[in-house]
């Protein structure tokens, strides 16, 4: 059992931390606001993993397989959504990062919940983390309740290393001109995880 376990966090903590438009976001919060006002996103963005993967272990997975359109929909739906919220980080205004900023202008928990929600990648590798270490096993229940645990914890600890990133990149965008063109790269990197994502969804389609 223990080596089953470490093998899930590996498994998760690779899923959670590498590139992708939530831990995008998650810098240009961090970046622009702190670590401090990055965990709403961060928070909505685990929830709704986590709920992924639970939902997956439940059986999901078998209407995604029998249904692709629908997440085909979602990589859809999920980018239109991302490329607002990459517009956004485009023409948001320069702030002073060492300064308090009302919570207003900061995406919300339910904003991280839906990037993360709409997003086919989550689903698709919360589907290989249930077939590789739930399917075909006798105790399903016991090791589906591991498995959502570790991906509650382990896509905590990627998306807030992602928010510490853009935090200790603030004194360095102190300068306006500077920030812009990190909001400036920022976006150009979540409109290339929308292309990613509806090159995935052309595959799946």
């Amino acid at each position: 059992m223990i080596s089953a376990i470490v093998a899930m966090s590996l498994f998760a903590l690779v899923g959670a931390i590498s590139p992708g438009p939530v831990n995008i976001i998650a810098t240009s919060i961090g970046a622009q606001h702190g670590f401090k006002q990055a965990l709403p996103h961060i928070t909505g963005a685990t929830l709704a993993y986590t709920l992924i993967v639970w939902l997956v272990g439940l059986g999901v997975q078998v209407y995604l397989v029998s249904w692709p359109f629908v997440l085909e929909g979602m990589g859809y739906l999920g980018g239109l959504f991302l490329l607002y919220l990459a517009y956004q980080i485009a023409v948001a205004t320069p702030v002073d990062t060492t300064a308090h900023h009302e919570p207003a202008s900061i995406p919300t928990m339910m904003t991280g919940a839906m990037a993360q929600l709409l997003n086919p990648k989550a689903w698709l590798v919360s589907i290989s983390g249930v077939s590789l270490f739930i399917s075909g096993q006798a105790d399903k229940a016991l090791l589906l309740g591991y498995f959502v645990v570790i991906s509650l914890l382990m896509c905590s600890v990627g998306i807030s290393s992602w928010a510490l990133l853009g935090q200790g990149l603030q004194k360095l965008l102190a300068d306006p001109m500077r920030q812009r063109y990190f909001n400036w790269l920022m976006s150009a990197l979540l409109v290339l995880s929308v292309l990613t994502i509806w090159s995935s969804t052309y595959t799946l389609a």
